[in-house]
This record gives C-alpha cells, structure tokens and sequence, in this order.
C-alpha cells in the first residue's frame, strides 16, 4: 500500500487554504493546517468546501518559531503550502509591523526548520503580484523576469520572503519555491476585497437589504482569475523536477468599474444609483495596474486559466444572492458578517453543504 502524502497548509480557513485542502484530498493526501490561536477559529471556508472533517488542525502562532517548529513536527509534511499572510493591502499600512513579521519573517522561519531538520520536505511560498508595485504600467505584461517595485508595506514583507526563498533554494538545495500569483478571487473571498465587497453588496441591494456601495479607487486595473484554479497550479509547482518561480495569471486586465458594471448588471441593477466614491478607501500609495504573462506556467506546468472575467463575476455575484436568499427564509447565518463567532456559524450552514 502506497503511503499517503502529507501537506501542511499554513493558513488553512482563507480562501486558499480552503481550496487547497479539497484539491489535495481528493489527490489522495493527508492534509494538516495551521490556525491562528484563538477561542474561535473562523472555519466557515472549510465547511463551504466539505473538508472540515478530513484535515488536522493545529492551533499556530505563526509569529513565534517555535510553534512554527512543533507544526512541522506534527505534521511531519512532505510538502508545506505557506498560505498564511496578513493579505490585505490597505491593513499593511495601518498595521505594518504585524505584516511584516507574518508575510516577511514568518516565512523565514519555516525554512529555517526545513533547513534544520526537514531538509527532504518541499516548499511553496504565496507570493503576489504587489510585488511589482509601480512597475506595472498601461498594456505591459509582467512575468518572472519583471523587476520589482512594491507600493506597499504588505509588497514590501512579501519581497522579503520571496528573496528568502530564493536565498534557501540556491545556499541549502531546498526544494522552495515562489507562486506569483496575481488576484484570484471566488465566493469565499473575504469582505475586505474589493470583489467580494462588491458582489455581495450587488447581492444585498438586489435583495433590499443594502442601500448603496461605498468604494475606493475605480480606476485600478487587475488581472483577476479563480482562486479554485490557482490553487492546482500551486500544487503542480511541486511536483516539478527542480524548483522554479512562477508567475500565475489570466493575461487580461479589468478595472474596479468594469466589475462594478459587470457585477450590477448581473443583478438586474443600475450601478450609477447606488455606487459611491469614499476618500477614506484610497490607499497612500495605488498600484493602478498589474497584468501578469503566465507564460512560464503554460508551456512547463501546462497550466492555464479557464474561467474568464464575466463568468468569475457571476459566479460570486450569484453565489451572494443565493446565500441571502436562503438567510431572509431562515435557512442560513450569513458565514461571513463581521463579529459573529464560528460556533454559531457552524449551527446554521445551509442544508445543501450537510449533504
């Protein structure tokens, strides 16, 4: 009998985490993930996916290196994804320190044990495409080989462990690699962004549970795929005979306002009746354009994203109004609203996901 491969998923409730974990069981793997050390744990996403009850959970301090270390001793992994991350961009610069120690250090740590006593175990850092910060202009593609400017405290950490990742590989011979992955969303994005902010405001309005949205810049361009796809690229980047970067991405760039428009139209719904602009959602520094070239990732991986823009912005659009739908006739607690804890989320998942 074949042993099972196992995988610890650093950041296992976010939205990739949660994929990842359904990916790589169904693959057959043992899968382990870390969570923050709290009474409760958000793991709504992992109910969503159905893999709640196939993974191992282990409480993580992912500040502290030696609750990094007892992860690793646990779980004992053939392969680590480091998904964990302070990853929105506009808290980096309210709360800098704290993502710096978690997107940029944190990493180091786990390849520090790696080094130390995991030296077989392979490697997968969650990068992005903050990176390229202002480098990004109107009509240019970025790919490995574009130079890096980041905008941002969040870019900045992430550039740190992106150089770490490198450094591990070429000094230790560690199996370690970088996905550099452009914005790829789906129905368990986080309220935070701006995607999900927008489908399920589109959802709440069509429903009259909202009056109008509230955004930020409209004019920022990106490169916007689905997260359930991305993650098998992750996967795929492991399983290569030698560890190289990758960049992961679409090819096509949309605005703020294209998904607004696209997002309202969906719905049935004129966006210029209820959007409206906020100073307070600018960020001190913009990146206004990022455009990845996945062209490395298609002829070595042979991966390539399939759901296009449109079709994305249904898919979430449609999945927030079949979840309020079903909470206005009592069927389910909104998963996601801020400040309800997860044991009463737990108590209302709609009776499609029990199934």
């Amino acid at each position: 009998m074949t042993k099972k491969k196992r995988a610890l998923i650093t950041g296992i409730t976010g939205q990739d985490g949660a994929y990842l974990s359904r990916f790589l069981l169904d693959k057959g793997y043992e899968v382990f993930g870390t969570t923050r050390r709290s009474s409760s744990p958000n793991l709504w996403r992992l109910q969503y996916t159905k893999v709640i009850k196939d993974i191992n959970i282990i409480p993580t301090d992912m500040t502290d290196i030696s609750s990094l270390a007892e992860a690793m001793d646990i779980a004992q992994p053939d392969e680590v994804y480091n998904l964990a991350a302070q990853s929105f961009v506009g808290a980096s610069f309210e709360n800098p320190l704290m993502t710096a120690t978690v997107d940029g250090i944190a990493p180091i740590a786990i390849l520090e044990t790696i080094r130390l006593h995991f030296p077989k175990t392979k490697y997968y850092q969650a990068s992005t495409s903050e990176l390229y910060g202002k480098n990004g202009k109107i009509g240019h593609k970025l790919d490995e080989n574009s130079p890096f400017i980041p905008n941002s405290p969040y870019a900045a950490a992430k550039l740190l462990a992106y150089n770490s990742v490198r450094i591990y590989r070429e000094a230790y011979g560690i199996f370690a690699v970088n996905g550099i992955l452009f914005n790829h969303e789906s129905p368990l994005r986080g309220l935070e962004f701006v995607t999900r902010k927008i489908s399920n405001a589109v959802a709440k309005i069509k429903l009259g549970m909202q009056k109008d949205l509230h955004l930020g810049n409209l004019n920022a361009i990106r490169d916007w795929g689905f997260a359930p796809e991305y993650v098998e690229a992750m996967w795929l980047m492991l399983q290569q005979d030698k560890p190289e970067d990758f960049v992961i991405a679409t090819g096509e760039a949309h605005s703020v306002k294209e998904f607004v428009e696209e997002a309202f139209k969906i719905a049935g719904l004129d966006p210029k009746e209820y959007v409206k602009t906020d100073k307070k959602y600018i960020r001190p520094l913009e990146v206004n354009y990022l455009l990845g070239d996945a062209s490395k990732a298609k002829k070595i991986l042979k991966w390539e994203a399939k759901t296009r823009f449109k079709k994305l912005v249904r898919i979430m659009v449609e999945e927030d109004i079949a979840r309020w739908e079903m909470y206005k006739r009592g069927e389910i607690f909104p998963w996601d609203a801020p400040n309800y804890p997860d044991d009463i989320t737990l108590k209302y998942i709609s009776r499609s996901l029990r199934s």
